[in-house]
């Protein structure tokens, strides 16, 4: 199946409606019918603003990256990507196309027909 690799890039301290952005994200993904997503915290790295950003310095003073990544369906990110647009949210993401698939299908469908004996 074909599909895309989603990265959002937030900062750890952004909100929306009072809860974290990347959170947001997941939750709301979650409800979109995505079936899963992950958010990392970034060490370290730099974007528009020239100075490096290091969560682990002791001098560090900013609010840390979140990456958060899913891999979709053109549909469903359509579905995410639309709901961005409502809401009047402005993220910062990468796409890149992807192959979809699971390894040895037929051993999952086998643990899902004994998960459910």
């Amino acid at each position: 199946m074909q599909g895309s690799f989603y990265r959002f890039y937030v900062r750890e301290n952004q909100r929306i409606h009072e809860q974290s952005a990347w959170e947001w994200l997941l939750e709301h993904a979650s409800t979109l019918g995505f079936r899963g997503g992950s958010a990392f915290r970034a060490i370290g790295g730099f974007g528009r603003h020239p100075h490096l950003d290091e969560a682990l310095s002791f001098e560090y003073t900013g609010a840390p990256t979140v990456v958060v990544e899913f891999i979709v369906t053109d549909e469903e990110a359509q579905r995410l990507l639309g709901l961005l647009d409502r809401e009047k949210l402005q993220f910062f993401y990468m796409r890149v196309p992807a192959q979809l698939g699971v390894s040895n299908p037929s051993a999952a469908e086998s643990a899902t027909a004994m998960s459910s004996v």
